[in-house]
């Protein structure tokens, strides 16, 4: 064989064995292409925003009182009182209902001014608020459980996952999102 020949035949082989570790290289991962998701649980934070929440009340004041001691009252009672007791008797019986008598209706004149202030009220509609607070959920992330294989893996990812986790040619799980469309 001449030299040309056998250096032709070498470099034939040489280049077969170049494309064929290059070809083999480039799919040195032929295990799977995804990783089987087998739970993926939400990971949530409750959020509290306060809001105000006013509802119409009504109240009731009592009228400011002209008369606190109830002194008309006593008086007009008193009045009243000892005329009538002056009806009964004779002499010192006579002066005797006539004091008792208006004893008597100032008591009463005096209580019933009492009973008549405190009812003497009047009623306003007035807007009473408070603070509440509506709660809300927030995902924050899942943590999903995968198999790749046999093996099983544990991972936090920021979206849902879906039935399966893409691989890239490592076999190392591909974890963003931008591989969704």
């Amino acid at each position: 064989m001449n030299k040309s020949m056998v250096a032709g035949i070498g470099i034939g082989i040489a280049a077969a064995l170049g494309i064929a570790a290059v070809a083999s290289n480039m799919d040195a991962f032929s295990g799977p292409r995804y990783a089987q998701v087998i739970k993926s649980t939400p990971i949530t934070e409750t959020i509290k925003t306060p809001r105000q929440s006013c509802r119409d009340v009504t109240v009731t004041h009592r009228r400011a009182v002209q008369d606190e001691h109830q002194l008309t009252g006593s008086v007009l009672g008193a009045v009243a009182g000892g005329v009538l007791g002056h009806q009964f008797g004779g002499g010192r019986g006579r002066d005797v209902a006539t004091v008792a008598g208006a004893l008597a209706g100032g008591f009463a004149g005096n209580r019933a001014q009492s009973a008549l202030q405190d009812r003497d009220t009047y009623t306003t509609t007035q807007q009473s608020c408070s603070t509440v607070y509506d709660k809300s959920q927030k995902t924050l992330g899942y943590d999903v459980t995968y198999k790749i294989g046999e093996q099983e893996g544990k991972v936090r990812m920021d979206h849902q996952p879906g039935s399966q986790i893409p691989l890239d040619h490592n076999g190392q799980l591909v974890l963003t999102d931008s591989h969704r469309a």
